[in-house]
Protein backbone atom coordinates (compact mmCIF):
# COMPACT_ATOMS: atom_id res chain seq x y z
CA UNK A 1 0.00 0.00 0.00
CA UNK A 2 1.42 3.40 -0.92
CA UNK A 3 2.53 5.61 2.00
CA UNK A 4 0.01 8.43 2.48
CA UNK A 5 1.53 11.25 4.49
CA UNK A 6 -1.81 13.08 4.78
CA UNK A 7 -3.45 10.01 6.26
CA UNK A 8 -0.68 9.52 8.78
CA UNK A 9 -0.73 13.17 9.74
CA UNK A 10 -4.50 13.06 10.20
CA UNK A 11 -4.27 9.90 12.29
CA UNK A 12 -1.63 11.42 14.53
CA UNK A 13 -3.68 14.54 15.01
CA UNK A 14 -6.73 12.49 15.93
CA UNK A 15 -4.72 10.47 18.45
CA UNK A 16 -3.29 13.65 19.96
CA UNK A 17 -6.74 15.21 20.14
CA UNK A 18 -8.22 12.12 21.74
CA UNK A 19 -5.38 11.99 24.26
CA UNK A 20 -5.93 15.66 25.13
CA UNK A 21 -9.63 15.08 25.63
CA UNK A 22 -8.95 12.14 27.89
CA UNK A 23 -6.35 14.07 29.84
CA UNK A 24 -8.67 17.05 30.19
CA UNK A 25 -11.47 14.79 31.42
CA UNK A 26 -9.27 13.17 34.04
CA UNK A 27 -7.96 16.50 35.20
CA UNK A 28 -11.42 18.01 35.43
CA UNK A 29 -12.76 15.00 37.28
CA UNK A 30 -9.89 15.04 39.74
CA UNK A 31 -10.24 18.76 40.24
CA UNK A 32 -13.95 18.46 40.69
CA UNK A 33 -13.46 15.64 43.20
CA UNK A 34 -10.86 17.65 45.07
CA UNK A 35 -13.08 20.72 45.15
CA UNK A 36 -16.05 18.62 46.31
CA UNK A 37 -13.97 16.94 49.01
CA UNK A 38 -12.62 20.28 50.21
CA UNK A 39 -16.06 21.81 50.22
CA UNK A 40 -17.43 18.89 52.18
CA UNK A 41 -14.52 19.08 54.63
CA UNK A 42 -15.05 22.78 55.29
CA UNK A 43 -18.74 22.28 55.91
CA UNK A 44 -18.21 19.39 58.34
CA UNK A 45 -15.41 21.20 60.13
CA UNK A 46 -17.42 24.37 60.45
CA UNK A 47 -20.43 22.48 61.80
CA UNK A 48 -18.30 20.63 64.32
CA UNK A 49 -16.65 23.86 65.44
CA UNK A 50 -20.02 25.56 65.85
CA UNK A 51 -21.35 22.62 67.88
CA UNK A 52 -18.35 22.66 70.22
CA UNK A 53 -18.64 26.42 70.61
CA UNK A 54 -22.34 26.12 71.46
CA UNK A 55 -21.71 23.50 74.14
CA UNK A 56 -18.85 25.53 75.59
CA UNK A 57 -20.93 28.70 75.64
CA UNK A 58 -23.83 26.87 77.30
CA UNK A 59 -21.53 25.46 79.98
CA UNK A 60 -19.97 28.85 80.62
CA UNK A 61 -23.40 30.42 80.91
CA UNK A 62 -24.49 27.77 83.42
CA UNK A 63 -21.36 28.22 85.50
CA UNK A 64 -21.68 31.99 85.41
CA UNK A 65 -25.33 31.76 86.39
CA UNK A 66 -24.60 29.43 89.29
CA UNK A 67 -21.76 31.60 90.53
CA UNK A 68 -23.83 34.75 90.14
CA UNK A 69 -26.98 33.47 91.86
CA UNK A 70 -25.34 32.13 95.01
CA UNK A 71 -27.98 31.27 97.63
CA UNK A 72 -31.55 32.21 96.76
CA UNK A 73 -32.89 34.32 99.60
CA UNK A 74 -35.89 36.53 100.30
CA UNK A 75 -35.39 39.82 102.19
CA UNK A 76 -37.59 40.19 105.28
CA UNK A 77 -37.99 42.45 108.30
CA UNK A 78 -38.38 40.87 111.74
CA UNK A 79 -41.42 42.42 113.45
CA UNK A 80 -41.50 40.31 116.64
CA UNK A 81 -39.98 37.25 118.29
CA UNK A 82 -42.13 34.42 119.67
CA UNK A 83 -39.37 32.33 121.24
CA UNK A 84 -35.89 31.08 120.45
CA UNK A 85 -36.75 29.49 117.10
CA UNK A 86 -39.96 31.23 116.00
CA UNK A 87 -40.54 34.79 114.84
CA UNK A 88 -42.83 37.06 112.86
CA UNK A 89 -41.54 38.83 109.75
CA UNK A 90 -42.85 41.10 107.05
CA UNK A 91 -42.13 40.17 103.42
CA UNK A 92 -43.22 42.72 100.80
CA UNK A 93 -45.83 44.03 103.19
CA UNK A 94 -47.15 40.56 104.06
CA UNK A 95 -46.90 39.16 107.59
CA UNK A 96 -45.47 35.65 107.99
CA UNK A 97 -44.77 33.46 110.99
CA UNK A 98 -41.37 31.81 110.51
CA UNK A 99 -40.03 28.64 112.13
CA UNK A 100 -36.28 28.13 111.87
CA UNK A 101 -35.28 24.96 110.02
CA UNK A 102 -33.10 22.29 111.58
CA UNK A 103 -32.91 23.63 115.13
CA UNK A 104 -35.02 23.41 118.27
CA UNK A 105 -34.68 25.75 121.23
CA UNK A 106 -36.12 24.86 124.66
CA UNK A 107 -39.73 25.96 125.11
CA UNK A 108 -40.88 28.97 127.08
CA UNK A 109 -44.16 28.73 128.98
CA UNK A 110 -47.33 28.84 126.87
CA UNK A 111 -50.15 28.27 129.42
CA UNK A 112 -52.85 28.62 126.78
CA UNK A 113 -51.24 25.76 124.83
CA UNK A 114 -50.46 23.70 127.89
CA UNK A 115 -46.72 24.03 127.29
CA UNK A 116 -44.50 24.27 130.34
CA UNK A 117 -41.25 26.16 130.39
CA UNK A 118 -38.18 24.07 129.69
CA UNK A 119 -34.67 24.65 131.05
CA UNK A 120 -32.84 27.39 129.11
CA UNK A 121 -36.01 28.36 127.25
CA UNK A 122 -36.02 31.94 128.55
CA UNK A 123 -32.34 32.38 127.72
CA UNK A 124 -32.83 31.20 124.14
CA UNK A 125 -35.87 33.44 123.62
CA UNK A 126 -34.05 36.46 125.06
CA UNK A 127 -31.06 35.80 122.82
CA UNK A 128 -33.20 35.64 119.68
CA UNK A 129 -35.06 38.79 120.77
CA UNK A 130 -31.77 40.63 121.16
CA UNK A 131 -30.28 39.39 117.89
CA UNK A 132 -33.25 39.58 115.52
CA UNK A 133 -35.98 41.95 116.73
CA UNK A 134 -36.38 44.83 114.29
CA UNK A 135 -33.58 43.55 112.05
CA UNK A 136 -33.49 42.98 108.32
CA UNK A 137 -32.79 39.34 107.51
CA UNK A 138 -32.65 37.06 104.49
CA UNK A 139 -34.74 33.90 104.38
CA UNK A 140 -33.59 30.78 102.54
CA UNK A 141 -36.23 28.11 101.95
CA UNK A 142 -35.69 24.38 101.53
CA UNK A 143 -37.74 21.64 99.87
CA UNK A 144 -40.68 21.88 102.25
CA UNK A 145 -41.91 25.46 102.39
CA UNK A 146 -44.39 25.24 105.31
CA UNK A 147 -45.14 23.02 108.28
CA UNK A 148 -48.54 21.63 109.30
CA UNK A 149 -49.27 24.82 111.22
CA UNK A 150 -48.80 26.97 108.12
CA UNK A 151 -45.57 28.52 109.35
CA UNK A 152 -42.94 29.43 106.80
CA UNK A 153 -39.86 27.23 107.27
CA UNK A 154 -36.58 29.00 106.68
CA UNK A 155 -32.87 29.36 107.28
CA UNK A 156 -32.40 32.90 108.57
CA UNK A 157 -29.33 34.73 107.29
CA UNK A 158 -28.20 37.86 109.14
CA UNK A 159 -26.37 39.11 106.05
CA UNK A 160 -26.88 38.16 102.42
CA UNK A 161 -24.75 35.06 101.80
CA UNK A 162 -22.23 34.87 98.97
CA UNK A 163 -22.68 31.09 98.82
CA UNK A 164 -23.74 28.17 101.00
CA UNK A 165 -20.26 27.17 102.17
CA UNK A 166 -19.55 26.22 105.77
CA UNK A 167 -17.61 29.46 106.23
CA UNK A 168 -20.63 31.53 105.20
CA UNK A 169 -23.01 29.47 107.32
CA UNK A 170 -20.86 29.89 110.41
CA UNK A 171 -20.46 33.62 109.88
CA UNK A 172 -23.94 34.66 108.73
CA UNK A 173 -26.68 32.10 109.40
CA UNK A 174 -28.68 32.56 112.61
CA UNK A 175 -29.78 28.89 112.77
CA UNK A 176 -26.09 27.98 112.96
CA UNK A 177 -25.40 30.71 115.51
CA UNK A 178 -28.00 29.24 117.87
CA UNK A 179 -26.28 25.86 117.68
CA UNK A 180 -22.76 27.24 118.02
CA UNK A 181 -23.68 29.18 121.17
CA UNK A 182 -25.66 26.37 122.76
CA UNK A 183 -29.11 27.92 122.56
CA UNK A 184 -30.57 25.11 120.45
CA UNK A 185 -30.09 21.52 119.51
CA UNK A 186 -30.42 19.87 116.11
CA UNK A 187 -33.89 18.85 114.98
CA UNK A 188 -33.89 17.47 111.45
CA UNK A 189 -37.26 17.08 109.74
CA UNK A 190 -37.06 15.73 106.16
CA UNK A 191 -37.20 16.84 103.44
CA UNK A 192 -35.50 19.97 104.78
CA UNK A 193 -32.03 18.52 105.27
CA UNK A 194 -29.73 20.82 103.27
CA UNK A 195 -27.49 21.74 106.23
CA UNK A 196 -28.34 18.77 108.51
CA UNK A 197 -24.84 17.28 108.59
CA UNK A 198 -23.20 20.64 109.22
CA UNK A 199 -25.68 21.41 112.01
CA UNK A 200 -24.76 18.16 113.78
CA UNK A 201 -21.11 19.19 113.55
CA UNK A 202 -21.84 22.63 115.03
CA UNK A 203 -23.89 21.14 117.86
CA UNK A 204 -21.06 18.77 118.73
CA UNK A 205 -18.64 21.70 118.98
CA UNK A 206 -20.97 23.57 121.32
CA UNK A 207 -21.59 20.50 123.49
CA UNK A 208 -17.89 19.70 123.83
CA UNK A 209 -17.20 23.32 124.76
CA UNK A 210 -20.05 23.35 127.30
CA UNK A 211 -21.74 26.29 125.59
CA UNK A 212 -25.18 27.50 126.64
CA UNK A 213 -27.63 24.76 127.54
CA UNK A 214 -24.85 22.14 127.32
CA UNK A 215 -23.06 23.77 130.23
CA UNK A 216 -26.14 24.63 132.27
CA UNK A 217 -26.84 22.56 135.36
CA UNK A 218 -30.34 21.24 134.88
CA UNK A 219 -32.12 19.99 137.97
CA UNK A 220 -34.67 17.33 137.12
CA UNK A 221 -38.09 17.14 138.76
CA UNK A 222 -38.39 15.21 142.01
CA UNK A 223 -40.28 12.00 140.97
CA UNK A 224 -38.51 8.93 142.30
CA UNK A 225 -36.56 7.07 139.62
CA UNK A 226 -37.69 3.62 138.61
CA UNK A 227 -34.14 2.33 138.79
CA UNK A 228 -30.67 3.79 139.10
CA UNK A 229 -30.21 7.51 139.53
CA UNK A 230 -30.69 9.55 142.67
CA UNK A 231 -33.75 11.63 143.30
CA UNK A 232 -33.14 15.31 143.92
CA UNK A 233 -29.60 15.26 142.49
CA UNK A 234 -28.41 17.20 139.48
CA UNK A 235 -29.30 14.98 136.52
CA UNK A 236 -26.82 14.91 133.67
CA UNK A 237 -28.90 12.37 131.74
CA UNK A 238 -32.57 11.40 131.76
CA UNK A 239 -33.69 7.85 131.02
CA UNK A 240 -37.00 6.35 130.00
CA UNK A 241 -37.66 3.11 131.85
CA UNK A 242 -40.17 2.12 129.16
CA UNK A 243 -37.98 2.56 126.06
CA UNK A 244 -34.71 1.95 127.91
CA UNK A 245 -33.14 5.00 126.23
CA UNK A 246 -31.39 7.94 127.90
CA UNK A 247 -31.14 11.57 126.79
CA UNK A 248 -29.67 14.92 127.63
CA UNK A 249 -32.09 16.73 129.98
CA UNK A 250 -33.02 19.29 127.36
CA UNK A 251 -33.61 16.77 124.57
CA UNK A 252 -37.09 17.10 123.10
CA UNK A 253 -37.71 13.42 123.85
CA UNK A 254 -36.56 13.74 127.45
CA UNK A 255 -39.18 16.43 127.95
CA UNK A 256 -41.91 14.02 126.86
CA UNK A 257 -41.08 11.24 129.34
CA UNK A 258 -43.90 10.70 131.84
CA UNK A 259 -42.94 11.15 135.51
CA UNK A 260 -43.47 7.46 136.31
CA UNK A 261 -40.99 6.43 133.55
CA UNK A 262 -38.42 9.14 134.24
CA UNK A 263 -35.02 7.97 135.46
CA UNK A 264 -32.10 10.25 136.41
CA UNK A 265 -28.46 9.42 135.83
CA UNK A 266 -25.39 11.27 137.05
CA UNK A 267 -23.10 9.89 134.34
CA UNK A 268 -23.26 8.29 130.93
CA UNK A 269 -21.59 5.16 132.26
CA UNK A 270 -24.26 4.82 134.92
CA UNK A 271 -27.00 4.89 132.28
CA UNK A 272 -25.25 2.34 130.06
CA UNK A 273 -24.51 0.04 132.99
CA UNK A 274 -28.20 0.16 133.86
CA UNK A 275 -29.00 -1.20 130.42
CA UNK A 276 -30.02 2.05 128.71
CA UNK A 277 -29.17 3.02 125.12
CA UNK A 278 -28.25 6.56 124.02
CA UNK A 279 -30.85 8.62 122.17
CA UNK A 280 -30.19 8.90 118.42
CA UNK A 281 -31.46 12.50 118.34
CA UNK A 282 -29.43 14.26 121.04
CA UNK A 283 -26.68 11.62 120.97
CA UNK A 284 -25.64 11.75 124.67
Amino acid sequence: MPYDRSFVRLKVMLLVFAFCLALAGCTDGSSAGTVKQQASGITAGAAQHQAVSAVSESTNQQNTSAAGEGVKVVPAAVTSVVDGDTLHVKINGREEKVRLIGVNTPEIAHPDLGIKEQPYGKEAAAYTQKRLAGKKVYLELDVGERDKYGRLLAYVWLDKPANDSETEVRAKMYNAELLLNGYAQVMTVPPNIKYADLFVKLQKEAREAGKGLWGAAVTAPTPAPASGGKSGSVAKYIGNSSSKKFHYPDCQWAQKISPRNRVEFISREEAINAGYRPCKVCQP
